[in-house]
């Protein structure tokens, strides 16, 4: 009975996170969605674009670290829920708005709700799924992104031919504010609050008073392990989204192919980062369910380690063979081949951030680890072009490998740290 239980609970909540993530998704996106019929009927330049699309990134950046933080605190489907209204009346304002600040204000509380999206979601799928299962479904979930970004485009393509941007903008936000309800009713925080057990191991008083799962801030934050994994998310993330903003430009300025080509390759990449994502999140359930978890190393840290080490054999291999005569299935198999290493890490990141914690502050190590992932996005930016600029795209390439290479041995000689952060009983395995 139990059995059966557990499994109508975990269908229906991970529906709603997934349908509800998706549309987290599709409302960050439909302003681009729409931008061509957007900008017939309002003069909009360069600058101003890029004012409105960065106000909600800035705003994002800054709500997810928040957001992790408060997911330890509040409770999870309420944060869920509450930003995907947020995100959804948000839309609808939007779609009666006219001008470059409002539309600017507008997108930046856009990118607030945003980041209350994916935090809750980790906390959620960790008290639901076992060590075991974690992995698969946090990729499967992630997957819900793919889905939004890749029919989000064509839908709203479709729609403009018969309504205008300021309908799609509109119906798209009411049905996401609706469907925020739907989740506030089915989204369950963990199995104790429908009468189930709980799937961690069960917690035991500590003299503090605090259970052998729960720690204090600082034992938890000075825990190296939480360190490392942060470096190491920094680097990948930041050579991963150096690698999807200027490899286009890398193979059409220095490697002479066609703009063609170059948005043919990024497509591989994503293609191929979907099935990374998926694979990674597998493979390590797999070495989880043989090896069960451990105080010292991780059975995800084979797979992390060999992606990681993927990557810089693929950019390596990219680097040295890419030419103006190389086959386009060549070049296209390399974008694939570093999207699956590159987005597998990724996936594991925030997987091994969010089970490595204590209880109490998973969802605030996953906010940490995060935000240092997004220093690695912005580092990859201005002082990547910057090298480009002074030494060309091949030497900015070579110190993005070599940087993927460094971190990717030291990982190897460290994987053996002790990967519980914070308190650790004493008769703990």
């Amino acid at each position: 009975m139990a059995t059966a239980s557990y499994g109508y609970y975990r269908s229906t909540i991970f529906l709603a996170m997934f349908v509800g993530y998706a549309l987290y998704y599709f409302n960050r996106k439909t302003f681009s969605f729409v931008m061509p019929s957007l900008m017939e009927e309002i003069e909009l330049d360069k600058d101003d674009l890029g004012m409105i699309t960065s106000s909600q990134s800035l705003a994002y950046a800054i709500s997810k670290f928040i957001s992790g933080v408060l997911s330890d605190q509040i409770s999870a489907r309420w944060l869920f829920s509450i930003g995907l209204f947020l995100v959804g009346g948000i839309n609808v304002v939007f779609s009666w708005s006219s001008t470059v600040a409002v539309f600017s204000v507008l997108w930046f509380i856009n990118g607030l709700g945003q980041g209350l999206g994916w935090p809750p979601c980790g906390r959620i799928l960790r008290k639901w799924f076992e060590p075991s299962q974690f992995g698969t479904w946090w990729s499967v979930l992630s997957c819900s992104m793919n889905l939004a970004g890749s029919l989000g485009p064509i839908i709203a393509t479709v729609l403009s031919q018969s309504y205008s941007w300021r309908t799609i903008l509109a119906v798209s936000g009411a049905i996401c504010a609706a469907v925020s309800f739907v989740c506030l009713l089915v989204i369950k925080n963990e199995p104790q609050d429908v009468g189930l057990p709980g799937v961690e191991p069960a917690a035991k008083k500590g003299k503090g008073g605090t259970s052998g799962t729960e720690s204090t801030l600082s034992e938890f934050l000075l825990s190296p392990y939480l360190w490392l994994l942060s470096v190491s998310y920094l680097v990948v993330f930041g050579v991963k989204t150096a690698c999807t903003d200027w490899g286009q430009l890398f193979l059409i300025q220095d490697k002479g192919q066609s703009t063609l080509m170059g948005s043919s390759y990024m497509s591989a990449l994503e293609v191929g980062g979907l099935l990374g994502s998926l694979a990674a999140g597998y493979l390590s359930d797999k070495a989880v369910a043989r090896q069960g978890m451990r105080l010292h190393g991780n059975p995800r840290h084979s797979i992390l380690i060999t992606m990681m080490a993927g990557m810089f054999v693929s950019m390596y291999v990219f680097r040295v063979t890419v030419s103006a005569d190389s086959s386009k299935v060549w070049i296209l198999s390399l974008g694939a081949a570093f999207g699956f290493v590159s987005y597998g890490p990724i996936a594991l990141f925030g997987v091994i951030a969010n089970e490595s914690a204590p209880s109490n502050y998973c969802g605030t190590s996953h906010a940490i680890v995060g935000l240092m992932a997004n220093i690695g996005g912005f580092l990859s930016g201005l002082p990547f072009s910057t090298i480009a600029k002074h030494y060309g795209w091949e030497t900015a390439f070579w110190v993005a490998e070599i940087l993927c290479l460094v971190t990717a041995v030291v990982y190897f000689l460290l994987r053996n740290i002790r990967t519980k952060m914070g308190h650790v009983p004493k008769k703990a395995d």
